[in-house]
């Protein structure tokens, strides 16, 4: 059976957990749990997939027999690329520990402040090795991702410089965001950090239904002062690397091929 690995942020847990749940080709799901991983095992529980398996470590990971396309998946805090030493060293040591179990990994990350640039070079691995594209480069962050690449990105940014974008996943995390420690900040506390913003931008998408989604964003502006808006957002270059990752893996030999970057 081919094993495709997936190393993604729990900003995008959701858009994750609505690809699975959307996929016939996808047989066992293999999801280290801890506390990064809650959510996302949470939400493929509650949409009712009988081939999820949560392991404790990469090591308790064994092959199900078949021809089914199956996954191993680690998902890593949110908040990493704050700090560039951080998130490589995150996803390197998690992409070693893997890679002996994978025939090719898809990383649930655009280039994130520079941090994942080069992400072959980064994780050393003679797999083939996937990330959600924008023309011939990764996408910038999970926003561009989120919006189709950086060119509306940029767009959105030049009409008011003072965004700040709520895609599905930071409509869920935007507390533990401000501040790591406690997942809470002070009203007073927001409108500071805030200050030189104007507007909460809600980016729609399927991983997400509108209506919870708009509740989200008119708790983030009650708490901020910011007018909130809403643009139409997307999940097209998550789903076509995802599919490049699944096309890859399913027509391996038994011999692994090198790959490249899709």
């Amino acid at each position: 059976m081919a094993v495709l690995g997936i190393i993604t942020c729990e900003i995008l847990e959701l858009e994750f957990a609505q690809l699975l749940t959307d996929d016939s080709d996808v047989g066992c799901i293999n999801v280290l749990q801890d506390s990064h991983s809650a959510r996302l095992i949470e939400l493929l529980k509650a949409r009712g997939l009988s081939n999820l398996r949560c392991l404790p470590h990469p090591h308790a990971f064994t092959s199900e027999p078949g021809e089914s396309l199956e996954l191993l998946i680690r998902v890593l805090a949110l908040g990493l690329h704050r700090n560039r030493r951080v998130l490589r060293h995150a996803l390197n040591r998690s992409a070693q520990a893997l890679a002996p179990h994978i025939d090719a990994l898809l990383l649930g990350y655009g280039q994130c402040g520079g941090a994942v640039d080069d992400a072959r070079s980064l994780l050393d691995l003679d797999i083939p090795l996937f990330q959600p594209m924008d023309g011939d480069r990764p996408m910038d962050d999970c926003v561009a991702l989120c919006l189709g690449g950086r060119e509306r990105y940029y767009d959105e940014q030049r009409k008011i410089a003072g965004t700040y974008f709520l895609t599905p996943g930071w409509s869920n995390h935007w507390r533990q965001m401000m501040d790591s420690h406690s997942g809470e900040v002070s009203q007073p506390g927001l409108k500071r950090l805030l200050a030189d913003y104007e507007r909460g931008l809600l980016l729609q998408s399927p991983a997400l239904p509108n209506d919870e989604l708009q509740q989200h964003g008119n708790e983030f502006s009650r708490m901020t002062g910011l007018r909130l808006e809403t643009e139409c957002g997307t999940m097209k270059p998550l789903t076509m690397a995802w599919d490049a990752a699944k096309t890859a893996v399913r027509s391996m030999s038994a011999e692994p091929a090198s790959g490249g970057m899709g």
